[in-house]
């Protein structure tokens, strides 16, 4: 089983402390989670471990179930490892790991990574049909020889942290919720394609970026972003949408990036989404959308001014 060839890859030095789950976004509930797991793994002198499917398991055991992506698998990865976690270990969810139950999945952790306690939310379920709750795991846990914890979800100002939360606030381009609850500004990544090269035409030259189509994308509209090529960053406006003003095509995310020169296309660009500036309108000439556009970058450079001395100081 692919599993099985997963988890032997990983030969941990000593007994690990786990927690599991996808942690799509690695919002500020999961670093809660995984702050606590810290804590109780040095506590024991434990390994930290995170595990997480590569795959939601909910859009892999049913078809009619889609769920847009807050973050790569290789963003988890390093978000995860940027939390100071000892092992980070990438699996493969399948219709054949989701038929396992409980005890097995469990007893396969115990083997292949000395697995000697769980530390989980209060909705966490594993194992065929989430047979494996909270009391159930606890209850194999006393037979097996490992603990299992709790910890009680996060709340930021009486909201629920969860990245259905935030996938959500994502919809209604309401980026000021989608920053708090992740406790960082949501990004996007991709490599710059072709495109019409009507920034150009205008003035005002675009980076079309090629996303995933799994990608979640915040509603259509003008954004203040920061820029991430290479090792650099920069202010940017970005257009979210249609285009309508000139005939409505295939949904863009074109990135204007101010005070920069260069060639982009085929490169990586990372956008950082700091602020919604309006919505996506069409406009009756080519003219009033440039007026339009001149007020927009002047609006991103006063935005950004504070987040950009922020993102160079980080960096």
């Amino acid at each position: 089983m692919q599993l099985i060839s997963e988890l032997s890859g990983f030969t941990p030095e000593r007994e690990t402390l786990l927690t599991i789950g996808v942690f799509d976004g690695v919002h500020l509930g999961h670093r809660h989670l995984i702050s606590r797991l810290a804590q109780r793994a040095a506590e024991g002198n434990f390994l930290s471990g995170v595990v997480t499917f590569k795959s939601n398991p909910k859009a892999v055991l049913s078809s009619r179930t889609k769920l847009a992506r807050l973050t790569t698998l290789e963003e988890r990865v390093t978000l995860l490892k940027n939390l100071g976690v000892d092992l980070v270990v990438p699996l493969t969810f399948t219709k054949e790991v989701g038929a396992l139950s409980a005890r097995e999945f469990v007893l396969d952790l115990k083997r292949y990574l000395k697995m000697r306690g769980l530390i989980i939310g209060p909705n966490f379920a594993l194992g065929r049909g989430r047979e494996g709750n909270a009391a159930t795991l606890q209850s194999l846990g006393q037979e097996l020889g490992f603990t299992v914890e709790v910890v009680r979800p996060l709340a930021v100002e009486s909201t629920l942290v969860s990245s259905t939360a935030i996938r959500a606030a994502l919809a209604r381009g309401d980026m000021k919720t989608t920053t708090k609850l992740l406790g960082r500004y949501f990004s996007l990544s991709g490599p710059v394609a072709g495109g019409f090269e009507r920034g150009h035409i205008l003035g005002f030259p675009t980076a079309n970026m090629q996303l995933e189509p799994e990608q979640a994308i915040p509603e259509d509209g003008v954004y203040a972003t920061l820029a991430h090529i290479g090792d650099k960053v920069y202010q940017s406006v970005t257009n979210i949408g249609v285009r309508p003003t000139f005939g409505k095509g295939e949904r863009l995310v074109e990135v204007h990036i101010l005070d920069f020169t260069g060639a982009l296309y085929g490169r990586k660009l990372t956008i950082e989404l700091v602020e919604r500036l309006r919505a996506e309108v069409k406009f009756a000439s080519p003219e009033e959308l440039v007026a339009q556009i001149r007020q927009d970058v002047e609006q991103a450079r006063s935005i950004l001014e504070k987040p950009l001395a922020g993102a160079k100081h980080a960096g």
